[in-house]
């Protein structure tokens, strides 16, 4: 960041306070047998199993078999399977009394999140470079462009019933079950239809997944988005796993095999590893709540904060979901519910896009971290905690997250959850103030009647009959009424610190569109980034059609795609609060497994970006003759086309 000294100004207070930020700155163990469970069962369940169907005949083989039955209550639910035979599925006996995600008992490997090595990825066959193993991932999301090495799937070359894609776990594991989802395409219409899966131990003998005396056929995708479960009654303990397709979408003679996948299994303990302090670590030195919250247990926990430390927090709800549930913020200061002459006001917001929820639970724990080291006496937590008085929103769209949540981390897909319960994308939901900045820009001719700064929002976004979410409306009546000096928007689905202008000036797909404020937004970005333990890694993989490393994980955001409405812009525009967007995962909804290492990632970050309040010049603008605080004074800066107010 070295070579150029601009100044940009952060203000933090009314009464004439002032806060000008300165950037300068081999054999096997047991065998299969597969759930099933019919289609009709499928639309009253919150998830979509993989039922066999089709089985063929082939010679059985004897395994020694091993299966942890769970220890939950049960009732029994009679289901009828394809072929008219009775089954039996033990249901848990809170599935009955309320809707939730289904609790899985092992783990995913990790090819979505990339826990899980393109090294660890090969297959029978693939069409090209783009539509390689190692683009097998659930969720994985393709380029524009069908032919590009970004492609949504891995495709076989061949068309034929002999294709596979293997994953080699490494270590011996517990494998439970399967997920299936088609290819990420614009263009292209590509799923599996019915698959078989095989197990091995050293790759040369391979023994297929049962069902009685019949190998299995498991039922795949009717469409290329929702992932389909496919539970194994009685996992298999192997290295190595494949999916081998059987059928297929045709599409005349164009049809390909695509799919994408996730593997659920348990890694066995290897009592032969001395070197144990090699393995990657899994879990946190800090003691906190690493699991996923719904909306009461969010609730419960930051009451459980505020419990704690009652002399520094602060709850308050800053509105009302489209489905009424509360908008809680959690405030952190030395004096809460009090805004202090020369104290900066900052803001953390998550969750705007229900579905990405690391975000979530990452202030979740920020909040339980800073009580914990505030009260064992942490200097650097102390400090924050008596110079900056601190906002946290956990939830900005609690309705979009309870819709994700019931499905779970591993079946929600892509988008179920990202809007509000309405249908809209907050994150366009704001109003549009570079359209009008940019109209004044090219109609007005004497450049000393424009404004550069608080631009008002125009009035038929203001009014009732504004397709406007009560989420927005909520926290834009929260930027008016709090001085927000610095903040940032948590999300998911990338790896990448993203910084203002959102929007392109001329509606263009993606164009670099700077703010007067481009140097400094590069620092507070680099900040993030440079401390963000995956996105400093110079060997990581990119997520999915986009390699942030070139750009060393910080970008402009509208130089990534047009984003009309965003909330950054409209706080740039209409406040003094300077904000970017922190895309914190490849996965949008992590395993709860991933959490511990996923705050380990972001720990540190959080707090050197709630850090960066504190540059820059800070004063108070007074009457010479009175001393009095001036309010709405403005602060003008030379070469940079955005002022300040008091």
């Amino acid at each position: 960041m070295a070579g150029f000294l601009p100044i940009t100004l952060l203000l933090f207070s009314a009464c004439g306070f002032f806060a000008p930020v300165c950037s300068h700155l081999a054999g096997f163990t047991s065998t299969v047998k597969p759930s099933v469970v019919s289609g009709e069962d499928l639309t009253t369940k919150r998830f979509f199993f993989a039922r066999v169907s089709n089985a063929t005949q082939v010679p059985t083989t004897e395994f020694t078999t091993s299966y942890r039955k769970s220890t939950a209550e049960t009732t029994t639910e009679r289901l009828t399977g394809k072929e008219g035979r009775k089954l039996v599925r033990k249901v848990p006996e809170m599935e009955k009394e309320e809707e939730g995600p289904l609790e899985l008992e092992c783990p995913p490997l990790g090819l979505e999140s990339l826990r899980v090595k393109d090294t660890q990825l090969s297959a029978s066959s693939y069409k090209r470079r783009g539509l390689g193993p190692h683009r097998g991932r659930l969720n994985i999301q393709s380029g524009i462009k069908d032919g590009d090495i970004y492609d949504g799937a891995w495709c076989a070359q061949y068309k034929d019933k002999s294709q596979w894609l293997e994953v080699d776990a490494q270590k011996l594991t517990r494998f439970i079950g399967v997920i299936l989802q088609g290819r990420n395409s614009i263009w292209s219409w590509d799923m599996v239809h019915t698959y078989k899966v095989q197990f091995s131990n050293d790759t040369l003998r391979w023994k297929p997944c049962m069902n009685g005396s019949k190998e299995a056929i498991f039922e795949g995708n009717q469409d290329t988005e929702t992932p389909v479960l496919a539970l194994f009654d009685t996992p298999t303990v192997a290295r190595y796993i494949r999916i081998n397709p059987q059928t297929w979408y045709q599409n005349g003679t164009e049809g390909d095999i695509c799919l994408r996948a996730e593997v659920l299994g348990c890694t066995l303990p290897d009592p032969s590893n001395v070197y144990t302090w090699q393995t990657e670590p899994t879990e946190s030195k800090d003691k906190l709540d690493f699991r996923h919250h719904n909306y009461k247990e969010m609730r419960k926990l930051m009451k459980s904060v505020h419990d704690k430390c009652p002399d520094i927090t602060r709850i308050y709800s800053i509105g009302k979901s489209y489905k009424d549930l509360k908008l809680y913020v959690m405030e952190i200061s030395d004096n809460p519910g009090k805004h202090e002459l020369g104290e900066p006001e900052f803001r953390y917001v998550a969750g705007m896009h229900g579905n990405e929820v690391l975000g979530r639970e990452l202030l979740l724990n920020l909040m339980q971290y800073m009580c914990q080291e505030y009260k064992r006496g942490n200097q650097r937590i102390v400090h924050l905690v008596k110079e900056t008085r601190i906002h946290l929103l956990p939830s900005m769209n609690p309705d979009g997250y309870e819709m994700a949540s019931k499905k779970g981390s591993e079946l929600a897909g892509w988008a179920l959850g990202r809007y509000s319960y309405e249908g809209i994308d907050m994150n366009h939901n704001f109003a549009d103030l570079n359209s009008v900045m940019w109209t004044a820009i090219e109609l007005e001719t004497d450049r000393s009647k424009l404004i550069n700064h608080y631009f008002p929002i125009p009035e038929q976004y203001t009014s009732e009959e504004a397709f406007v979410a009560p989420e927005t409306r909520a926290v834009i009546s929260w930027m008016q009424n709090i001085p927000f000096v610095l903040g940032a928007n948590l999300h998911g689905g990338e790896l990448v610190i993203t910084y203002p202008y959102d929007m392109t000036r001329d509606w263009a797909p993606r164009e670099h569109t700077p703010t007067p404020d481009e140097a400094f937004f590069r620092w507070l970005a680099a900040a993030y980034a440079s401390t963000n333990q995956v996105m400093s890694n110079p060997d990581r993989r990119p997520c999915h059609n986009k390699d942030f490393l070139r750009y060393n994980n910080i970008i402009n955001g509208a130089d990534w795609h047009n984003v009309p409405g965003s909330m950054n812009d409209f706080s740039y525009l209409h406040t003094n609060c300077f904000e970017v967007t922190m895309e914190l995962s490849c996965d949008k909804f992590p395993h709860a497994s991933e959490l511990p290492i996923e705050w380990e990632n972001n720990r540190e970050s959080l707090l050197v970006y709630m850090e960066q309040v504190h540059r820059g010049i800070k004063g108070v603008i007074r009457d010479k003759d009175t001393k009095a605080g001036i309010a709405d004074a403005i602060i003008k800066v030379e070469d940079i086309d955005h002022h300040i107010r008091s």
